[in-house]
């Protein structure tokens, strides 16, 4: 669930039309579909977009699917459900290193969609510790090889687990 912008009192609806504004003067000027040719589809068929947050910050989502999450993610954080939501967050699997020969090899890192904290919860005489939960948005084409790689690479390495949405 977005906050629209029109629900903000109207001193906040300045600011973030000011920031919006500000963030599309740095990207320049829009071009027309017409003068560039037919538009070439994304990879996965998705439709970026985008949300705007109460502070006025534009925030771009690969997926209409991903957005609705973070939407969802975003009402449990306020609701008190979750803490800590962080989005694109960088997990380290190998570290850059020189080989015998002199060549640089880059580091292996995984970008998470999402990251939060499950917090603390008694059922019964059952008490379940806060839980660090890493999740991304997921459909049958971007299950790639290298997702599942580097999925494996995540725990074995951290010891942390993917919740795939």
């Amino acid at each position: 669930m977005a906050i629209d912008v029109k629900d903000l009192p109207p001193k906040y609806q300045a600011q973030a039309l000011q920031k919006y504004m500000a963030q599309q003067k740095r990207r320049g000027p829009p071009s027309s579909p017409a003068a560039d040719g037919p538009q070439k589809a994304s990879k996965y068929h998705n439709s970026p977009t985008e949300r705007v947050t109460p502070s006025g910050a534009v925030l771009h989502f690969d997926s209409q699917k991903e957005a609705r999450r973070y939407d969802h993610l975003a009402a449990l954080e306020r609701a008190g459900q979750i803490r800590d939501l962080r989005l694109q967050v960088d997990f380290t699997l190998q570290e850059a290193y020189t080989d015998a020969e002199g060549r640089r090899v880059r580091a292996i890192r995984y970008r998470a969609d999402f990251t939060y904290v499950l917090k603390k919860e008694t059922i019964g005489e059952y008490t379940f510790l806060d839980q660090l939960v890493v999740e991304d948005v997921k459909s049958r084409a971007t299950r790639t090889k290298e997702y599942l790689l580097k999925r494996k690479m995540l725990k074995d390495k951290l010891g942390i687990d993917i919740t795939e949405v």
